[in-house]
């Protein structure tokens, strides 16, 4: 069974960053596409990035060339670092892989 578990959210001002962490274990985390997802409050769940196991990249156009995303096999981690935060960018971010979800990291951008 995969498990996966989100770190790095916190509050930060407009034009901030934040590195987000997602800990998978379980399966062969190297052979895995890992996606970053989120979902603020009243919206529905929204795809941020994609990363396939030959670390092809993809990016929601809200995102794209402000957010990425890489992962290191060796220590089984995906990461999203996210740059030039906007207040929108406000919600829960989870990483995700076939199915198997973390229960989110919150990120908060004001003004």
């Amino acid at each position: 069974q995969v498990q996966l578990v989100e770190s790095g959210g916190g509050l930060v001002q407009a034009g901030g960053s934040l590195r987000l962490s997602c800990a998978v274990s379980g399966g062969i985390f190297s052979s895995k596409a890992m996606g970053w997802y989120r979902q603020a409050p009243g919206k529905l769940r929204e795809w941020v990035a994609r990363i396939s196991s030959g670390y092809t990249t993809n990016y929601a156009d809200a995102v794209k060339g402000r957010f990425t995303i890489s992962r290191d096999n060796a220590k089984n981690r995906v990461y999203l670092q996210m740059n030039s935060l906007k207040p929108e960018d406000t919600a829960v971010y989870c990483c995700d892989t076939a199915g198997s979800w973390g229960r989110g990291t919150q990120v908060a951008v004001s003004p």
